[in-house]
């Protein structure tokens, strides 16, 4: 029997979670997925008791209530939390909270592109990069999906 992807998301853009949620389900294996609405929702479905933990993490950075640099101090202080792997799911990008990002362990970064078949493409690269590393990547590899401004 083929292992499920637990995967938990935190992002308070009901849109993006849908896009999300349609993005799984084109993926060649089976994932369960829960949604976080804010950073203090996601933090409260971590620590609950019967919770299963999830096996991956996409982070959304700007939230009500507790933001994704917040969660990700959180996960990352935690021993029972600190082994999950973080990607960052955001719209915004500043490479200087790149940078920080990937220093307080984050897995990798995703800019949410514009469209959805790039969107898919960033996700499905994610996902496929933590099944075959676990591993943190080196810092030149983090940043999966690039803004059109930015060119490297």
């Amino acid at each position: 029997m083929a292992q499920i992807l637990n995967i938990l998301l935190a992002d308070d853009d009901k849109d993006d979670c849908l896009f999300f949620a349609d993005i799984l389900s084109t993926l060649p294996l089976e994932t369960s997925l829960q949604i976080a609405m804010d950073g203090q929702q996601f933090i409260s479905q971590l620590e609950k008791e019967s919770a299963i933990l999830p096996d991956l993490i996409f982070l959304d950075l700007n939230m009500p209530r507790k933001n994704g640099y917040e969660c990700l101090a959180e996960i990352k202080s935690h021993t029972q939390f600190n082994t999950i792997p973080v990607i960052i799911f955001s719209t915004s990008f500043d490479q200087e909270k790149a940078n920080q990002l990937y220093d307080n362990g984050a897995h990798y970064y995703i800019c949410k592109p514009a469209n959805f078949q790039d969107l898919q493409c960033a996700v499905h690269s994610a996902i496929q990069r933590v099944q075959l590393n676990n591993e943190r990547p080196l810092k030149q590899d983090f940043l999966i999906s690039k803004p059109k401004s930015i060119l490297l």
